[in-house]
């Protein structure tokens, strides 16, 4: 299966689905699917600009409201994450994922998709340590500080993904993992953004909960995007031995002329399964564990951990699964049930008034609340019922702070919060101080090196000719120049260390001072220790050869377990009567609909 990635996106649409059209041609071939890693810019009208946080001269319409009112439809499949220059009031309509135009697709603020087989996983936003342990109390309309605090990762969507445990083939970052730059080729990083070098040698350099999800999830690939820059990397986790467990990362440019900003690589799937989207089972039920742990308050919300009261692991059992999977019908495919919620922009209208962004209730968001039974922030913004009890006071989470006053100037600080693990059983602070460009929220306006300054050439001739020039700056297979570059650099590194440990007076004046820089940041990162907590907590290797017993989850077990489960039954997966309400059945019963597809391409009632 092949699968384009792309980086910042900046609203142009047209001009990443031209490049892909031109590939296939010149290579004849069909790319399946399509992964934004963020700085998408879903705009449909000249209200969502004035949710998106990015100066006035950046503030432009583009052309995704084409593909909103069905002028255009996107050619391939696409999935993306959110960044930090987005309508956010849109995307905020969407927390749990949803379709944003037909056949484009948005994760939500964290989610886990399959497609073929391949399990896929994002979190949105960029990581700011003021607005980590907070709720999500942001909607619109927006004052200048929420506009920004909307698009700022929060600790429960971290939490929710580090309660996975079945395999991640792919996960998606706007902002990269803390430290990742080490596991590349760090010297030719700097060559190119020298601006960076302070916080790359200060280890201050991207995200610490990117950094726990990295060695926590260790994805066989890791896409991020943000610092406008090309940059590959080998990261290797601790493994039984003669096993080797690799998470290859790629971060891309953005879309403009002469730019590395996509790249298509040829990823394994199961050829069992169709290549459609799907929900993920172990994920529905994380959400549904966890929903009692949402917040929506500006104060901080700490996660439970060991010595908790209640309840502290989610990671679903097998009867928690089918449970949900018999709530959807046994059948896990997303219908095509999008809908337009606004007027979109028509630029033949001239100037007219704009009317100020609204809280907004999505249908697609409602669906899922009903089939989950969990909370819509929207719904209970505007003072609707969105199928649960929300206690707004997140009880069940530890309340660490009521405050309600905010900082209004959000402009990074010299001394940023420290990160806090989520894990720790007290809520003490593990910290890890971070510099303060770690969370830019003003990547636009910098103009680095020109890479931030508008074009005024022909964009899509420029393009074109670019690739004409340069076939291999798009290369076709996962088997990429730097991939190829570190891991041959890593074997020759592994090579001489074993000849010098067999010879202690062997000369190693030779070696390549990059190749001992990124052997030297392996063996930082390799260890059997989380980096943010210490000695005291040991990392388990997620492979799947660990011990069979009740709780090893696997999809085709879960699958089999349902496979006999009736549509109309009222027994839960362990045989005992459902004690969901005559409604709840109603509105099951009618979803149910939504999501089966015998014939595999079933129109939608």
């Amino acid at each position: 299966m092949k699968i384009a990635v792309e980086g910042c996106c900046h609203g142009e649409l047209d001009k990443i689905y031209e490049t892909i059209e031109f590939i296939e041609k010149k290579q004849n071939f069909k790319v399946d699917l399509l992964l934004i890693c963020g700085d998408f810019q879903s705009v449909r009208n000249k209200s969502d600009l004035q949710c998106m946080a990015v100066p006035q001269k950046y503030q432009r319409m583009n052309t995704f409201y084409k593909y909103y009112s069905g002028e255009k439809v996107a050619p391939v499949l696409t999935i993306f994450i959110g960044g930090n220059h987005e309508a956010s009031n849109y995307l905020q309509e969407l927390p749990y994922g949803g379709w944003v135009a037909p056949n484009i697709f948005y994760m939500g603020y964290a989610n886990v998709l399959k497609f073929g087989g391949v399990r896929i996983g994002g979190l949105s936003g960029i990581y700011k340590g003021k607005d980590f342990t907070k709720g999500h109390f942001e909607h619109p309309p927006y004052n200048e500080e929420s506009k920004r605090a909307a698009y700022h990762i929060r600790n429960l969507e971290v939490f929710r993904l580090k309660q996975l445990r079945k395999p991640v083939d792919i996960f998606m970052s706007h902002d990269w993992p803390r430290g990742v730059y080490d596991y590349g080729n760090t010297s030719q990083l700097l060559k190119t953004k020298q601006f960076l070098r302070d916080e790359i040698e200060s280890g201050t350099l991207g995200s610490p909960p990117a950094e726990e999800l990295l060695m926590k999830l260790q994805p066989r690939y890791w896409f991020s995007a943000h610092l406008h820059v090309k940059f590959a990397a080998i990261v290797q986790h601790q493994a039984p031995p003669g096993e080797e467990k690799i998470t290859r990362f790629l971060s891309l440019d953005k879309c403009l002329p002469r730019r590395k900003f996509l790249q298509i690589l040829d990823v394994p799937h199961d050829p069992q399964e169709p290549l459609k989207l799907q929900l993920d089972t172990e994920w529905l039920s994380i959400l549904k564990l966890t929903n009692h742990l949402l917040s929506l308050k500006r104060g901080s919300i700490y996660m439970p951990g060991p010595g908790s009261q209640s309840r502290w692991e989610f990671t679903p059992t097998i009867e928690e699964e089918n449970k949900v999977l018999e709530d959807f019908g046994g059948d896990l495919v997303i219908p095509d049930n999008f809908q337009k919620t606004v007027e979109v922009f028509d630029p033949n209208q001239g100037k007219c008034k704009v009317n100020p962004p609204m809280t907004m209730v999505n249908p697609q968001t409602t669906l899922m609340c009903t089939m989950l039974d969990i909370t819509d922030p929207n719904a209970i913004f505007l003072g609707q019922d969105s199928g649960n009890l929300l206690d707004v006071s997140g009880e069940g989470a530890c309340d660490a702070d009521d405050d309600d006053d905010v900082d209004d100037d959000e402009t990074e600080c010299d001394s940023e919060p420290s990160f806090v693990s989520f894990i720790d059983s007290d809520q003490s602070c593990n910290t890890s101080l971070l510099s303060s460009s770690n969370a830019d929220d003003s990547f636009m306006s910098l103009g680095t090196g020109g890479d931030l300054s508008t074009d005024s050439r022909d964009p899509v001739k420029d393009l074109t000719s670019s690739i004409l020039a340069n076939p291999a700056e798009i290369s076709l297979s996962d088997e990429e120049a730097e991939f190829k570059a570190i891991m041959e650099a890593q074997k020759k590194e592994k090579e001489l260390s074993t000849e010098t440990s067999k010879d202690p007076s062997a000369d190693d004046e030779d070696e390549d001072d990059e190749f001992k820089a990124i052997m030297a940041a392996q063996k930082d990162h390799s260890l059997s220790v989380d980096p943010l907590m210490g000695p005291a907590v040991i990392l388990r290797p997620l492979t799947q050869s660990s011990p069979a017993s009740s709780d090893e989850r696997s999809d085709s077990e879960v699958t089999r377990k349902t496979n006999s489960l009736a549509l109309n039954t009222s027994k839960r997966a362990d045989g005992s009567e459902s004690e969901d309400s005559p409604q709840s059945k109603k509105f099951k019963r009618r979803n149910q609909q939504l999501y089966k597809s015998e014939s595999g391409d079933e129109e939608i009632a």
